[in-house]
C-alpha cells in the first residue's frame, strides 16, 4: 500500500513508499543511547543536549498537533532544540499511534494550516510548496485545515484545491473557505465543510475547520466570516444532525483567544444547541504556545510554529455508550486538569504577562505578532493592548472531563523519549529514514544548501535591545549601507529605510545559505528613492515613521504574502510496530520510566504560562529576554567623512512602505510637497529585498574568512561562541 508517491518534480525525483515488512526496518535492537538517538535527522543538524524527563499523560482520546510549519520540514539545522526533521516526525507519529493501540485508546493527528512561506524547502519552487507539500503528506492526519498562506497566491490556492485537499479528502476540513475550481468554474469547498466520524474506539466526533476572518486572499478563494458561517443552513444542520455526537472538534488557523479570534463565535453557536457537550479546539496563526479554558467542557490549545513545537492534548472522563476503549490506560499517567480550574473570562493573548493568562517567553521571538498586527513587511513585534474577551457561558452542569496538555520541543531526543516503549526498541522506521534522505536530496537539488558566507555570530530579532551588536537590525543596517548602491549616485549621501517587519526570523551563527535567505527575509520588495531631499526633512523621517501607525499590508492589493504573526488513521501495514502493543506575549508533568543521560544546565527556550498553569513545556528551558523593536530602521551611507550633516540626501526605501513614507513626510515641515509621483527606482526592479543580505555575505570580510568551514553556534539565547 502506497503512503504517498511524490509528484514528478524536476527538483525531486526520489519516490518514497510505505514500509510493509519488518526486514526493512532500520536499526539495531539494542538500546540506543542519547548520542546515537540524535544522529538521524539532517546531516548538518544539531542534536538537543537534553530532553524531557516526564511521561505524557494519556486519556481516552489523545491528540498530536502541528501548526504553522511554513515549510520547515528539515527542522532547524542550526538550533539544537528543534533539530528533528519531518522523517523523524513520521517515525514519531507512527510509534505514538502504535502506543495508543497498545493502550486501547485513541490518538488523532491534527494540523491547522500555513504550509508555505518561510523556508527554502517550500519557497524555492514555483509554485511554493511543490517540493514540500508531498513531503508533508507523509503524515496521515486525521483532521487538518487550511491557513491564510494557502490563499494569498492564486496558483497556490489552486494547487491546494486540486492536489493537497484531494490527497486528504474529507479529512481536510474548510468550513468557511471555498476555492475556485478551474474545471467547473465554480467556488467549491476544499475537502469538506465538516467531518462526522467515529474513532477506532468508538468516540463520535463532529469536526469543523474555521479560518479566521481573513481578507488578504486572492480572488481565487472566498473566506466566509465566522459570524455568517454559523448562520448558514449546512452548519445548523450539522449541529442538529440525527446522529449521536460525543464531542466537537473545532480546528482552525485561528487564534484560540484574542480580539481577532473567531473561535468564540463558533463555540457560542455550538453551545446554543449543545450546552454541555465536550469541545476541543485546536488553533494556530499567532505562532505561540497557549492553552485556554473556555468553559466547563471546552478547552483549546495552540502549538507554536515553524516545526519548533508539537502540541499534546489528552482527555479523559468521556462517558459514551459507544466507547469501548480503556478509561484509564495502564502504565502511564492520566489527565488531572479540570476545566473548573480557571475563571471563564480570560484576557487575550495581546496582554502582557501581568495581565494575560497566555504569556510565553520563547527562545527566539519571545513575543509574537498579534493577528491584528502581522509581522510581514507589516509590523514588528509590539505589545498589544490588553483586552478582555468573554467566551461561551458555561452551563451549570459540572463535567467530569480531565485534561492534560504538553508542548513538545521538536527534536530527536524528545521524539525518541516519548515514542519508545522499551529501552531496546529502535526509534527509526524505514519510512522516516527515507523521508529524511529525501529531504536532504531535495534541498541539494533546490540549491538551498549553497553557502554564501559564514555568519560570524548569532543575531536575534528581539532578545537584545535595538542597536545592540547582536540585534539583527544592527547587522541589516550595515548590510543595507554596503550593498544598496546606485553606481550613478554612489557618492551622493543616502539613507536607506526598511521596516523591521521585513525580517522573518533570527540569523544563527554558521553557514549562511540560500535557505537562510528565505528564513531571515523571504520578501520580494524593490528599492525606491526620492532624490536630493533636504537633510532638514530627511533627518526627521525615521522618528516620524516610528511614531506612526503599524505598517500593515493592503492585503487586497498585495498578491505575494503576509508572512506573519511571529514570535509541526492508524496504519495497519507497518508490521514493524505491533498494533497490539503506542502581540501579545508568547506564552511542565509526572513520572518517567526510561532513564536518559541529561545535562544539568538549562538551554534557552520556551517558558509558557497558559490557563492550565506553567507546567506545559515538556522540556525545561531558561528564559530569553524580550525587547521591543521599532517599526523601521535606517542605514546611512556616503555621508561626509568629517561627520557633518549633508545638505541633501537620497531617501531610499522598500516599495512596501512607500505610502507610509508619504504619510510621514506630510507631518514634517518641508515634506508636504512630496507624493508618490516623486518615487524612482533606486536599483533595477529585478534586485529584491531578499537579495541584499546574501550579497553582503559574499563581500563582508568577516563572513568570508572561515569559508568554507563555518563555525556553528548553538542558537538564540546562548552565549556568543
Amino acid at each position: 500500500m502506497v503512503q504517498h508517491l511524490f509528484q514528478s518534480l524536476a527538483v525531486a525525483a526520489l519516490a518514497i513508499t510505505r514500509v510493509t515488512a519488518c526486514d526493512e526496518c532500520y536499526g539495531p535492537t539494542d538500546f540506543i543511547t542519547h548520542e546515537r538517538i540524535v544522529r538521524r535527522m539532517q546531516p548538518d543538524a544539531q542534536g538537543a543536549s537534553y530532553g524531557p524527563t516526564q511521561e505524557l499523560e494519556w486519556g481516552q482520546i489523545n491528540f498530536l498537533q502541528t501548526t504553522d510549519t511554513h515549510g520547515w520540514l528539515e527542522g532547524h539545522i542550526k538550533e539544537q532544540n528543534y533539530g528533528a526533521d519531518w522523517g523523524d516526525f513520521v517515525s514519531f507519529t507512527r510509534h505514538m499511534k502504535a502506543k495508543a493501540t497498545a493502550m486501547n485508546v485513541d490518538l488523532l493527528l491534527i494540523d491547522t494550516g500555513d504550509l508555505h512561506d518561510g523556508n527554502g524547502l517550500a519557497d524555492a519552487t514555483t509554485p511554493n510548496g511543490a517540493a514540500s507539500n508531498p513531503i508533508f503528506e507523509n503524515i496521515p492526519y486525521d483532521v487538518l485545515t487550511i491557513g491564510n498562506h494557502e490563499l494569498y497566491v492564486s496558483d497556490i490556492a489552486y494547487e491546494t484545491f486540486a492536489d493537497f485537499s484531494t490527497f486528504y479528502g474529507d479529512r481536510y476540513v474548510t468550513s468557511n473557505v471555498q476555492i475556485f475550481n478551474q474545471k467547473t468554474n465554480k467556488y467549491e469547498y476544499a475537502g469538506s465543510k465538516y467531518r462526522y466520524f467515529t474513532t477506532d474506539h468508538g468516540i463520535r466526533i463532529m469536526a469543523f475547520g474555521v479560518l479566521f476572518d481573513f481578507t488578504g486572499n486572492s480572488n481565487a478563494s472566498i473566506v466566509t466570516p465566522a459570524a455568517k458561517m454559523v448562520k448558514e443552513q449546512w452548519f445548523l444542520d450539522a449541529l442538529n444532525i440525527d446522529r449521536p455526537i460525543d464531542m466537537f472538534l473545532v480546528i482552525g488557523h485561528n487564534a484560540i483567544q484574542g480580539s481577532t479570534s473567531t473561535t468564540g463565535t463558533v463555540l457560542n453557536a455550538i453551545r446554543a444547541v449543545h450546552p454541555d457537550k465536550l469541545i476541543q479546539v485546536f488553533g494556530g496563526h499567532t505562532h505561540i504556545r497557549d492553552a485556554v479554558i473556555y468553559d466547563h467542557a471546552a478547552v483549546g490549545i495552540e502549538s507554536g510554529r515553524y516545526c519548533e513545537t508539537v502540541g499534546w492534548m489528552a482527555i479523559s472522563g468521556i462517558e459514551s455508550d459507544n466507547y469501548y476503549g480503556a478509561s484509564l490506560p495502564d502504565g502511564v499517567p492520566h489527565p488531572t486538569k479540570s476545566a473548573f480550574d480557571k475563571p471563564k473570562t480570560t484576557s487575550t493573548s495581546t496582554a502582557s504577562s501581568t495581565t494575560s493568562t497566555a504569556a510565553t517567553t520563547q527562545g527566539k521571538k519571545d513575543k509574537p505578532d498579534h493577528p491584528d498586527h502581522p509581522k510581514h513587511p507589516d509590523h514588528p513585534n509590539h505589545p498589544g493592548t490588553p483586552t478582555t474577551t468573554t467566551t461561551a457561558s458555561p452551563a451549570p452542569t459540572p463535567s467530569g472531563y480531565r485534561f492534560a496538555r504538553r508542548y513538545l520541543d521538536w527534536n530527536r531526543l524528545t521524539f525518541a523519549f516519548h515514542a519508545e516503549t522499551s529501552q531496546d526498541k529502535s526509534f527509526d522506521l524505514r519510512q522516516g529514514i527515507d523521508i529524511t534522505n529525501h529531504i536532504t536530496d531535495t534541498r541539494k537539488k533546490l540549491n538551498v544548501t549553497s553557502v554564501y558566507g559564514c555568519a560570524p555570530q548569532t543575531w536575534c530579532m528581539s532578545c537584545l535591545p535595538f542597536g545592540s551588536p547582536g540585534n539583527i537590525y544592527t547587522l541589516l543596517s550595515k548590510a543595507l549601507a554596503a550593498v544598496i548602491i546606485n553606481p550613478e549616485r554612489s557618492t551622493i549621501p543616502r539613507i536607506v529605510i526598511a521596516n523591521t517587519g521585513s525580517v522573518r526570523f533570527d540569523l544563527v551563527q554558521g553557514p549562511f545559505t540560500y535557505d537562510d535567505s528565505f528564513i531571515v527575509s523571504p520578501f520580494t520588495n524593490t528599492f525606491k528613492y526620492i532624490p536630493d531631499m533636504p537633510w532638514s526633512v530627511a533627518s526627521k523621517l525615521l522618528n516620524v515613521l516610528n511614531g506612526g501607525a503599524y505598517q500593515r499590508r493592503d492585503e487586497r492589493q498585495e498578491t505575494d504574502m503576509d508572512l506573519g504573526y511571529q514570535f509541526p488513521t492508524r496504519d495497519n501495514t507497518e508490521a514493524c510496530l505491533d498494533p497490539g502493543t503506542v502581540s501579545p506575549e508568547l506564552s511542565k508533568r509526572s513520572t518517567r520510566g526510561i532513564v536518559r543521560r541529561q545535562s544539568s544546565t538549562l538551554t534557552p527556550g520556551y517558558n509558557t504560562t497558559d490557563d492550565f498553569g506553567n507546567d506545559g513545556d515538556d522540556t525545561k528551558h531558561s528564559e530569553i529576554p524580550y525587547f521591543p523593536q521599532p517599526y523601521d530602521f535606517q542605514a546611512n551611507a556616503s555621508f561626509p567623512a568629517d561627520g557633518s550633516a549633508p545638505a541633501t540626501v537620497d531617501v531610499v526605501f522598500l516599495d512596501f512602505i512607500g505610502s507610509y513614507i508619504i504619510t510621514a513626510l506630510r507631518k514634517i515641515p518641508g515634506g508636504e510637497k512630496y507624493t508618490s509621483a516623486d518615487f524612482k527606482d533606486y536599483l533595477p526592479p529585478t534586485f529584491l529585498s531578499n537579495q541584499y543580505l546574501p550579497e553582503y555575505a559574499k563581500i563582508a570580510p568577516d563572513w568570508q574568512k572561515d569559508m568554507p568551514n563555518c563555525p556553528v553556534g548553538k542558537g538564540v539565547g546562548f552565549a556568543k561562541n
